[in-house]
């Protein structure tokens, strides 16, 4: 169903992978949506025991989008550097796919606010849990079930 990285040698190792994902603080989100078309939201996210969770508002495009589809990919980019004399990027990548579930269990989704605050926003922990608490009806909660997963490195 999926298919294998073509360059072999561009291929990051699990570890390598994982590790780039859990450490990113945002990536690209891509459903599918009733016209056809893909569509691609940049949004921040977690990473936590093989599944990116992922918080949105009620109402929009990729939310319309889930209900159409569940199938997404998601992909992360870091450490990119322009080599403009070799007309050439460096980076690391990672691109998963899997399918997306709303998270409605009230501990299930503060416990990944949780994780989101400690992660994205270290530094106002306390201001952070307590916007949590005061909005946590406002917001929905995702989890993506990744289904397969590729890390790359280009040189």
């Amino acid at each position: 169903m999926f298919e294998e990285m073509r360059l072999k040698a561009q291929q990051l190792s699990d570890e390598e992978t994982i590790a780039l994902l859990d450490a990113g603080e945002y990536g690209v989100l891509s459903t599918i949506g009733a016209n056809g078309y893909p569509y691609g939201v940049p949004i921040n996210y977690i990473y936590d025991d093989g599944k990116i969770y992922i918080h949105s508002a009620v109402k929009g495009h990729k939310l319309r989008n889930f209900e159409y589809d569940s199938r997404v990919s998601f992909c992360v980019v870091a450490e990119a550097e322009l080599l403009q004399e070799d007309v050439n990027t460096m980076f690391k990548s990672v691109i998963a796919f899997g399918k997306i579930r709303e998270l409605t269990e009230m501990k299930d989704k503060q416990r990944v606010f949780e994780m989101m605050i400690r992660k994205l926003c270290p530094d106002f922990i306390p201001s952070g849990l307590e916007y949590v608490e005061e909005n946590k009806d406002a917001a929905r909660v995702y989890e993506i079930e990744i289904e397969h997963i590729t890390g790359k490195r280009g040189e």
